[in-house]
């Protein structure tokens, strides 16, 4: 029996070695970093292992040399020196006014200058951190590290708030700027985020900062590799498939579809999420963690602001520019969602530089498409999921005249302001509906000019459907004879449903449906 303990939500590195917690071993890209390189940026979606990252940067260079014990930095360091650190942390705050982000970075402040002086001619926030650089480097002998942790969270919170953001843009521009005012006092400085905000904004005067995002060595630096699975959970994964009763196999599969399918860039490795995949392994159990550990709204209110087609994310197409960068005045809400982790990199056209997206794995698939459901139907969040069943049970019992009652409630009460797009928000919703029903019966969906066409199969029933807008129902039915949708079923035992819907915008509602 493994006796492994798994540090979910542990994300200090001294913590997690000296508890005795498991810990897939980075120190090999640790020691490359800061060997060929001074300045660093990386985003990684939430819960990806950045925080720990930084922790593990943080005990190197403190020269921390008893946590590497049987690791690999252990026998490539030779010298162990130990510098001055200053840590920034702004995950810990809500960011809602000028002065929340003022009074953070204020506080960090604060504590350096009782540890290395303050001088009364430093007045503003810049000027104190570039004394304090100073200071630390003459006091301890040593040239400084930086360590910022999730150096987006204010602007990340406020998306959508044209005004606070560029408060939040302007004050940090600044504080980070003496990154590159005092760097011949400064050893080394890594920054971390979700997110990359475009050339105008905080990064503008940083050009020495190597982005390494989408840089294919390391691809590995977060997450956890399939190799890095195998070789280092092998004897758990017999122990979680006997107690999922599946063979070896099946269970590799079913991680892989769940919580695999990470692609930080073209050609490289699958990067399964470390948050879901120990969560996994120590509840013996398959789940929706991420998902379960907040997705933000501010996702949603970009769709919904662009009048976003939903149907087009799982194969978007988009250029490296575009994914790199998030400028508050876009109107391409793919970027965000793109370093959020809701959508990975699926393939890439070299002739013209475009990349493909799509959702990572299922457990990202399902779990956007669930949170989705409540903002774009008339449903509230908690009855969200019994709905789904519901639609399920009777697609599988061949009740549709349920079924529809049951859709025509959930276009019930669109709000007026959808109006102007209501063929998008009937699509969107049609879109989301028929992909939940699909993790659990056959789902074939397409949509062209103010029509969808949908086949679903049950192990007894299939249903072939065309839904028209503003249409008729007659028209619809005649649709499915006339391109002859039914001739792939032709042969077939199962019973089959032709049916013809028509959503009138008048009633900004299914008006009819009709079945033969």
């Amino acid at each position: 029996m493994s006796n492994k303990i798994y540090p979910i939500g542990i994300q200090n590195f001294e913590k997690i070695r000296k508890d005795g917690y498991f810990y897939v071993d980075k120190t090999p890209w640790i020691y490359q970093l800061v060997k060929t390189g001074s300045y660093y940026f990386l985003s990684r979606p939430r819960r990806f292992g950045k925080s720990l990252l930084i922790s593990t940067l943080e005990a190197y260079f403190q020269g921390k040399k008893e946590l590497f014990a049987g690791l690999a930095m252990e026998t490539l360091e030779k010298d162990w020196i130990k510098y001055p650190i200053l840590h920034i942390d702004l995950n810990t705050q809500k960011y809602d006014t000028p002065e929340s982000l003022e009074d953070k970075l204020n506080g960090i402040l604060y504590e350096w200058e009782c540890l290395y002086g303050a001088s009364p001619a430093e007045k503003s926030l810049a000027m104190r951190f570039e004394g304090i650089i100073e200071r630390a480097c003459r006091k301890e002998g040593q040239r400084v590290v930086i360590l910022v942790d999730e150096y987006d969270k204010p602007m990340l919170q406020a998306i959508g708030n044209e005004e606070l953001q560029k408060n939040f843009r302007e004050t940090l521009k600044a504080f980070y700027g003496a990154l590159k005012s005092k760097d011949g006092c400064i050893k080394f400085g890594m920054l971390t985020g979700v997110t990359k905000f475009g050339k105008v904004s905080v990064f503008s005067d940083l050009n020495n900062l190597d982005d390494i995002s989408m840089r294919k060595e390391y691809v590995g630096l977060c997450g956890i590799s399939e190799q890095e699975l195998h070789d280092n959970l092998e004897e758990e994964l017999h122990e979680f498939a006997d107690a999922q009763e599946m063979t070896y196999e099946e269970l590799c599969d079913k991680l892989k579809t769940y919580y695999d399918g990470y692609h930080f860039t073209h050609n490289t490795v699958g990067i399964y999420n470390p948050f879901s995949l120990l969560n996994a392994f120590k509840y013996k159990e398959f789940n929706s963690y991420w998902f379960e550990t907040g997705t933000p709204t501010y996702l949603v209110t970009l769709l919904k602001q662009h009048h976003y087609d939903l149907e087009r994310m799982a194969h978007e197409e988009t250029s490296a520019d575009i994914l790199n960068s998030i400028d508050s005045a876009s109107t391409n809400p793919i970027p965000v969602i793109y370093q959020s982790g809701y959508l990975t990199i699926k393939g890439y056209d070299q002739e013209f530089g475009m990349f493909r997206l799509g959702f990572p794995n299922q457990e990202v698939e399902e779990g956007f498409i669930r949170f989705l459901l409540p903002f774009y139907a008339h449903i509230n969040a908690i009855e969200s999921p019994f709905e789904i069943q519901k639609f399920v049970r009777e697609v599988r019992s061949g009740d549709y005249d349920s079924f529809f009652r049951r859709l025509q409630s959930f276009f019930s009460d669109t709000p007026y302001e959808l109006i102007r797009d209501l063929e998008l928000h009937y699509q969107n919703v049609l879109f989301i509906v028929f992909k939940l029903v699909g993790f659990y019966v056959k789902a074939e969906y397409h949509t062209s000019e103010g029509r969808v066409d949908l086949v679903l199969q049950t192990d007894k029933f299939i249903y072939i459907m065309e839904f028209k807008l503003n249409g008729t129902a007659e028209e619809a039915l005649q649709q499915i004879h006339d391109k002859q949708y039914t001739l792939p079923f032709e042969t077939d035992s199962r019973k089959l449903f032709k049916i013809g819907i028509n959503f009138s915008s008048q009633k900004r509602n299914i008006e009819k449906w009709m079945v033969e």
